[in-house]
């Protein structure tokens, strides 16, 4: 064998092996921390199929640590430094007060919503387009969401002038949602009862006060009833048994526990796409982009889901115009 060949194999063989041991070198596993207000039970599958989908593949190439704070929003903060202390690579959130939490934390973990109310209002990221700091994903605009809410409470009840819409006070997005509610009501001929509750103090919860709360909408002879998401998914059980003792139809911009919870008729943002558009926030994080480069994202689709069953329970029948337009329908 001559000297040139002799090298040539020499290269082939060693680069073959380099490659064959780099093979075998473990790959870095990413670790997400995933830090939400529901309970374990409320997991987000889609999300998680959607980065399957993207290459990630638990036990293989990412881990992943849950905190839940089972809808007792002030156990956000220290679920929240329970991630850092694990240094984790990326905080994924559900909620303006679990990014709230995940944000006062650390200011270096990347962090991504897969859904927040109004991230620019509630100071999450400096603006849409460029959000600075280490938090991106998902935003919503719930005053909006809301007042379509109501107009399509009025094409369902037309008979239904006196509106309750129960909201914390404490909460800035849910402050603007019912100023936004207040705001459309005269020209549909509605008037609003406002019925203030704070669900984030564990002493109300269990001090019975939102049954209390309730009841004023029975006595001021309400005709449906408005729940902000969060209390909805937070407060649903509770709700249901009101609605269903009262024959209330109740009415949000949360379709996750229209079902389960008695609802009738749910408003809401496409969930299901903007779990999947979070799932490229993560990806691209973890392939080395950073936060603030990626805007923050509105969502594109909606959602009108309808529960027939709740309807036919309460006695009320959906026009047909409207139940057209439903996107789901529960029987």
């Amino acid at each position: 064998m001559t000297k040139p060949i002799f090298c040539v194999a020499l290269c082939v063989i060693f680069s073959a092996l380099c490659v064959s041991a780099f093979a075998q070198q473990p790959r870095k596993v990413a670790l997400i921390g995933v830090l939400d207000y529901l309970a374990a039970i409320d997991r987000d599958e889609v999300f998680f199929q959607a980065l399957r989908d993207l290459g990630w593949i638990e036990g293989q190439n990412i881990a992943f640590e849950y905190r839940w704070a089972e809808g007792r929003m002030n156990r956000l903060p220290a679920l929240a430094k329970e991630l850092v202390r694990l240094k984790v690579d990326l905080i994924v959130t559900r909620g303006r007060s679990a990014v709230e939490a995940a944000k006062t934390a650390t200011t270096t973990i990347p962090i991504v919503m897969v859904r927040a109310a109004d991230a620019v209002e509630n100071k999450l990221v400096a603006s849409l387009a460029g959000p600075g700091g280490n938090v991106t994903g998902m935003s919503e605009d719930h005053a909006d969401l809301n007042t379509k809410l109501l107009e399509l409470l009025h094409e369902t009840l037309p008979q239904a002038k006196r509106i309750a819409v129960l909201w914390n006070p404490t909460s800035a997005t849910y402050t603007r949602s019912f100023k936004a509610i207040q705001a459309v009501a005269p020209a549909l001929g509605l008037t609003i009862q406002s019925l203030e509750f704070n669900h984030s103090l564990e002493a109300e919860l269990r001090a019975g006060k939102l049954e209390g709360v309730l009841e004023a909408a029975v006595k001021e002879r309400a005709g449906a009833l408005v729940m902000m998401p969060a209390m909805y998914n937070i407060l649903g059980s509770r709700i249901a048994a009101f609605a269903s003792k009262n024959r209330m139809p109740v009415f949000s911009t949360e379709s996750q526990g229209l079902e389960k919870h008695f609802g009738l008729l749910a408003y809401t943002f496409g969930t299901n796409d903007m779990s999947r558009r979070a799932a490229t926030y993560v990806d691209k994080i973890l392939r080395g982009a950073k936060p603030a480069d990626l805007p923050v994202e509105r969502p594109r689709k909606f959602e009108l889901v309808i529960n027939l069953k709740t309807a036919k329970q309460i006695g009320v029948t959906i026009p047909p115009n409207v139940l057209a337009r439903a996107d789901k329908v529960i029987k």
